[in-house]
């Protein structure tokens, strides 16, 4: 549904579904086959121009954010919530990553984001998880944002997560800019990013290095 959704609104691919199938012999739940997107996942040294890049995202996210909800707000699971609701999971990380990060620095830094005030009360479509990994880049552009499975209604400040955990400091201003995002916005996006960042590197800095050397830009990102 969200496919179908999105794909209309988006200046870039989205997956689109090819059809639905029932748990069988040959596998035990249910399955969806997508259409292909060529594409690579992105990463600073595919990205022919960072500046360009960070404009070509920020028109995906203002078009989703243009999307009508009917209505919808926050479901109550997974990202979109008040950034407070990271919290628990947030210090338990921190706690384990003392000889990863400077987690003293993290700390002070998680709390004024986890404070920062929200007053527009409306909740918009997000993608949830703009990670490097769910964005394709064809010829050094933007050309699909894929894994739907977070997509939903809930605080803006999530999806300009890609400004800590892809950008560097040039392109995060020009993605600031480009969604006119305000410094209450900017540090709740912050605190997202920190907080996806410091759940993964404990747990993926022995089993996943991609994951890992993700987590760490993006904490030091957080940290400029």
């Amino acid at each position: 549904m969200h496919a179908v959704l999105l794909g209309a609104h988006l200046p870039v691919a989205v997956p689109e579904p090819l059809g639905v199938g029932e748990p069988g012999d040959g596998y035990p739940g249910p399955w969806t086959a997508y259409q292909f997107i060529a594409g690579q996942t992105a990463q600073p040294d595919r990205i022919a121009d960072l500046d360009v890049f960070a404009g070509d995202l920020a028109e995906v996210v203002a078009a989703l954010r243009g999307i009508d909800t009917d209505g919808r707000v926050w479901s109550g699971s997974g990202r979109g919530g008040r950034l407070a609701t990271e919290d628990t999971d947030v210090r338990a990380a921190l706690a384990v990553s003392g000889a990863l990060t400077d987690t003293a620095a993290l700390t002070e830094v998680w709390e004024r984001c986890r404070d920062a005030s929200r007053d527009d009360p409306a909740d918009v479509w997000i993608h949830g998880d703009l990670m490097p990994g769910n964005l394709l880049v064809r010829d050094g552009r933007l050309a699909a944002v894929i894994d739907l499975g977070a997509v939903g209604v809930g605080d803006p400040a999530v999806d300009l997560m890609p400004a800590w955990n892809l950008l560097d400091a040039g392109s995060r201003e020009t993605y600031r800019r480009a969604l006119g995002v305000d410094d209450a916005t900017w540090e709740r996006g912050r605190g997202w990013a920190l907080a996806q960042a410091i759940n993964a590197l404990p747990y993926y800095v022995q089993s996943n290095p991609v994951m890992a050397g993700i987590a760490r830009h993006t904490l030091r990102a957080v940290l400029d």
